[in-house]
């Protein structure tokens, strides 16, 4: 859990350890501890809360206490991880415990009041939109080459188990997030400008250019993606899309009324992404060419386009 705790300076060199402060808790533990001085306004003779310090105040105080929902989601053996409902500071409920203390002389101790966040995924509509394979595509690399397969991994990963609802899109680079050493990400091949080179997250275009094969192929909408300035040897040729954290993104919308599922699994030198969804969903699919089992002797080629540098 993270503490704060607001120090109020009243005299300069002192801070506040009066006798009638407020203090806030949680689950029994002291987060916060502050003086109705601190709130009142100089400029105004009269008992007035400064909005900007009470909100700046109840900011931090929410950010202290959050804890974010988790979506259901399925395992690798094919099993239903339930959803967890998460908890945020109900803000009106303290509001009006804090003028409470404010309009008044005494000290005072508020339980931080929560209420419930509730997942956008539950089991019930996991479980009813993993029963249609709407659209499927696999790539393949060279497993041996360990650093850019372990990013594929990470990408993988990342995007997998995703949900996308009617009319919402779907960003690649929104999703995966910055590919840094500190997320794991390791140095391996990328284009840069045309020409083969090494940089952080190399192999992750792989993935972006296998899903974007994979919702083609279920009949999304594609509203952005680029081809990378040579050719890559996993797909064949116009079906890549290169992706940059400062540069190009994948996009894509789910034009359909029911939310696609993505599952993105990477067996050994596989790369296989599969869309789901609804049994009743009625789908336009389109016919995308195969990725070809052959790859070259020296895999360098298909990694992410680095514009970053």
């Amino acid at each position: 859990m993270k503490h704060f705790l607001v120090s109020i300076f009243l005299l300069i060199g002192s801070t506040s350890n009066l006798p009638d402060n407020l203090t806030i808790t949680y689950e029994g533990d002291t987060i916060a501890s502050v003086n109705r001085t601190y709130f009142a306004n100089p400029l105004i003779n009269l008992p007035i809360a400064d909005h900007d310090k009470l909100e700046a105040f109840i900011q931090r105080l929410e950010k202290s206490v959050y804890v974010p929902p988790a979506n259901a989601s399925i395992d690798k053996h094919g099993n239903i991880i339930s959803e967890k409902v998460g908890y945020t500071l109900d803000r009106e409920i303290f509001k009006r415990l804090f003028y409470t203390y404010f309009f008044t002389k005494d000290a005072s101790t508020i339980e931080a009041p929560m209420r419930k966040v509730y997942p956008a995924v539950d089991s019930e509509l996991l479980s009813q939109i993993r029963v249609k394979r709407i659209g499927q595509y696999a790539t393949y690399f060279n497993s041996s080459n360990q650093e850019r397969s372990h990013n594929i991994v990470l990408a993988s990963e990342a995007i997998n188990n995703q949900v996308i609802f009617p009319g919402e899109t779907f960003s690649f680079n929104k999703t995966v997030g910055k590919r840094t050493k500190e997320k794991g990400y390791l140095r391996a091949p990328v284009i840069v400008r045309g020409e083969l080179s090494e940089d952080i997250g190399g192999g992750i275009c792989q993935i972006s250019s296998t899903l974007y094969n994979a919702v083609d192929s279920a009949g999304m909408t594609i509203t952005e993606r680029y081809s990378h300035s040579k050719r890559v040897a996993y797909v064949p040729p116009g079906r890549d899309a290169t992706v940059s954290w400062y540069g190009p993104d994948f996009r894509f919308t789910n034009n359909y009324q029911q939310p696609i599922l993505i599952r993105s699994h990477v067996y050994g030198g596989t790369a296989s992404i599969v869309i789901y969804s609804s049994e009743d969903l009625k789908i336009s699919p389109r016919k995308v060419p195969s990725a070809s089992f052959k790859l070259p002797e020296k895999e360098s080629m298909g990694s992410e386009e680095n514009r970053e540098n």
